[in-house]
């Protein structure tokens, strides 16, 4: 354990540094594009139009299972292979982890929302914002703009961040790779659109499976990162009472945690009705009793929040290795 540890340590500084590198995956495709091409081919396989609804669950099921299974298998032999190899596998190994967490292009491509907004004004917040939401940015103001970056990094810290740290540190290369075939999956087939509504239901409800944890423990590092450098003593208790208190009523069982925890952290409101293309989902407010016109200030607190969050997991993995160390 305290190698795998201190693998992830060095997994997790490398992604904070380096990122995803564009002259890297422009020469190469990314792991997580790979996945997806799989899950493509399986889509177009066993999800014909002419399946009935039944057929097409089942198959679905059985795509879902293929696609772990595959992920833990290849997780398994990769990492017997790397750990042969002693410190040069175990250097190749973190490199690996660091690819497929998301600490710094989370906050790059939030900044970039902020960005976009005070050099380019509305259309240019949009645009941006386009790039890591799946709703109609069209339909959003500067607040709508704002509050729709601000949910998508406390989502994404959990899904990004916290989910494939955890699923490394419980079960090494294997849970990190099927970590990541699950919530690709998920993102790609798991919603309920017309095609996809009985194809991607074992996928969605995977994946709802694999985030519960990290979802919680995300809440818990944002509220604890949102309390830190306040002299207000109760602002950890409040934060977490908001999260406790809102988080079940998001249309998610799990992204409404961190959504919740840094609603409250930041003070404003988030949730309310949201567009997807004609469908507008009609959904409650998050945090009610902050403010509702979040603002680029409110982005650049958050990614504030999420900063000392991800800080706060690097710590906490540096003492366990101390405090296993003989």
């Amino acid at each position: 354990m305290t190698l795998r540890l201190a693998i992830l340590l060095a997994g997790t500084v490398l992604d904070r540094l380096v990122g995803d590198p564009d002259w890297l995956w422009r020469r190469m495709p990314h792991p997580i594009v790979l996945i997806g091409r799989a899950i493509a081919v399986l889509d177009a396989v066993l999800n014909r139009e002419s399946l009935s609804e039944p057929a097409r669950r089942r198959n679905g099921f059985v795509a879902i299972s293929v696609l772990v299974g595959a992920a833990l298998v290849g997780g398994v032999i990769l990492s017997a292979l790397l750990r042969a190899l002693g410190p040069l596998g175990w250097c190749v190994e973190a490199g690996i982890v660091g690819v497929f967490l998301a600490q710094k292009g989370l906050i790059d491509h939030v900044r970039a929302v902020e960005t976009a907004l005070e050099t380019d004004g509305l259309a240019g917040g949009r645009r941006a914002v386009s790039m890591i939401v799946g709703r109609d940015p069209d339909q959003l103001d500067t607040a709508g703009v704002c509050r729709a970056a601000i949910e998508s990094l406390a989502e994404n810290a959990s899904d990004g961040f916290v989910a494939p740290f955890l699923w490394y540190l419980l079960l090494g290369l294997p849970g990190l790779f099927a970590y990541k075939v699950v919530n690709t999956a998920d993102s790609m087939i798991g919603h309920m659109s017309e095609r996809h509504r009985a194809f991607g239901f074992a996928a969605a409800r995977l994946d709802d499976f694999v985030n519960w944890p990290a979802a919680r423990l995300s809440a818990l590092l944002i509220a604890v990162a949102g309390a830190i450098g306040r002299l207000d003593p109760g602002a950890l208790p409040r934060i977490l009472a908001v999260t406790r208190r809102d988080a079940p009523s998001h249309r998610s069982p799990n992204a409404g945690w961190p959504e919740a925890a840094m609603a409250a952290a930041i003070g404003v409101a988030l949730g309310g009705p949201r567009r997807y293309g004609t469908l507008v989902v009609d959904a409650p407010r998050i945090h009610p009793e902050g403010r509702y016109e979040a603002t680029p200030d409110d982005i650049r607190h958050a990614i504030a929040i999420f900063d000392r969050a991800s800080l706060l997991a690097t710590a906490l993995t540096a003492l366990a290795i101390v405090l296993s160390l003989p």
